[in-house]
């Protein structure tokens, strides 16, 4: 029996409403290539959310510059996030999903800024959409 999220769609609902990349990804757990997402390299004020579901995920005062290839975050919103064991391509990782709608957002490793949480949140650009912040 599969998980209940507080959003729900059908696959068809789910392609209709996402670009084929960020359905590739937050449906079908695919990633972007690395150094090609939107927001590898994007350090402004505001919230990055799930773009299946509009859910806030992560604060831009907590994405850092990791050289990984992917928008990387020393931490979540809390409860944002849910965390599963994922033994895919012959390694053990830690997968990251949508708390309120399940899509596929990345993996959390423990080899971030050992000055802050010591977290490494490697998630797609496709997976997200970004919220400016209103502050002057």
């Amino acid at each position: 029996m599969s998980k209940k999220y507080t959003v729900e769609k059908t696959e068809e609902e789910w392609k209709a409403l996402l670009p084929e990349e960020s359905y590739n990804v937050l449906r079908n757990k695919g990633t972007e290539y690395p150094h090609t997402g939107e927001f590898n390299l994007h350090f402004k004020d505001g919230s990055y959310n799930c773009k299946g579901c509009n859910a806030k995920l992560f604060e831009a005062d907590h994405k850092f510059e990791s050289g990984c290839g992917w928008p990387s975050f020393d931490e979540a919103v809390e409860g944002a996030i849910e965390y599963i064991k994922d033994t895919s391509h012959g390694m053990t990782r830690v997968e990251t999903v949508c708390a309120n709608c399940g899509g596929h957002l990345g993996h959390v490793f423990d080899d971030g800024p050992q000055e802050t949480t010591g977290q490494r949140y490697c998630i797609n650009s496709a997976s997200l959409n970004f919220n400016p912040s209103l502050k002057k």
